[in-house]
């Protein structure tokens, strides 16, 4: 919600049109392991970020709900937007497992990328970003 509010969904999350033209080149720089730190979600950032933040944890949330019997006064046809509780407890497994994928791999790239400036960054909002490609200009 406060993603929402503050606008930081729709200025930093959103995939624009030059998004949409760099996500294969981006996932192949992602496989390659060059890792580009700079001020900018990369697209796969931004298309990872977003499916955690407006698909799995809302998913995650509606899926327990729906699993309690508790929730059956407030919400009855909860579950039934699943498909049932067993359905839901299946979609809530899976929606756990992709998650618990989501950190590994964050985990991973915090390590690849600097372990030391992604702690400075998170603690100081100092954050070291790579040089921008210049010209050689020596042989002009």
């Amino acid at each position: 919600l406060a993603s929402l509010r503050n606008r930081h969904a729709r200025k930093d999350l959103l995939p624009t049109r030059k998004d949409a033209r760099n996500f294969i080149p981006d996932i192949r720089d992602h496989l390659h392991l060059k890792l580009v730190h700079a001020v900018r979600y990369s697209p796969l950032q931004k298309l990872a970020y977003g499916g955690v933040l407006f698909i799995l944890f809302p998913l995650i949330i509606l899926t327990g709900l729906s699993m309690s019997p508790g929730m059956n006064a407030v919400l009855p046809w909860l579950p039934d937007l699943f498909g049932g509780r067993q359905s839901a407890r299946t979609v809530h497994f899976i929606v756990m497992a992709l998650l618990t994928g989501f950190f590994a791999v964050h985990i991973i790239m915090i390590l690849l990328a600097g372990p030391i400036n992604e702690l400075r960054s998170i603690i100081t909002g100092r954050y070291r970003l790579s040089p921008s490609p210049q010209k050689d200009t020596s042989h002009v």
